[in-house]
């Protein structure tokens, strides 16, 4: 037991776009994609659904063991949905709240419709094992 314990890192690896709230503030409701782009940078992926939405996609990990694959213990998604004129109609911060997919902004689940089944999507457990994998759906 003893020379197992010298192995025990517990690394923690955090992989896209951490979400920080004093950059939020920069991408209020009406601000430009220019704006959401200089603010964010560019999105983990993108959809248009009846309008265009950035997603920045972020994951944290932890490697209890050097030698052992990492675990996901957190994921969130930004969404950015833009409205016809290409301005910020909205921001959502997508998370798991006792395993449901919860809106931290506006406090609410998703609804149905093709936003929230590609939410879901990224959610479930045949999600990517990492960020990059993922696709939209339709595309």
């Amino acid at each position: 037991m003893a020379a197992l314990t010298g192995c025990n890192t517990s690394e923690v690896l955090n992989q896209g776009y951490v979400i920080d709230e004093q950059t939020l503030e920069l991408v209020p409701v009406g601000s430009s994609r220019e704006q959401v782009l200089l603010a964010l940078g560019s999105p983990s992926t993108k959809a248009t659904f009846d309008n265009e939405v950035f997603y920045y996609i972020s994951q944290k990990r932890v490697r209890r063991v050097a030698f052992m694959n990492p675990t996901l213990v957190d994921q969130k998604v930004l969404a950015v949905y833009f409205n016809k004129e290409g301005t910020v109609e909205r921001l959502a911060n997508y998370g798991l709240q006792n395993g449901v997919v919860f809106d931290f902004i506006s406090r609410t689940t998703p609804t149905g419709g093709q936003d929230a089944n590609f939410i879901g999507q990224i959610f479930s457990s045949n999600a990517p094992p990492a960020i990059g994998g993922s696709k939209v759906p339709g595309r």
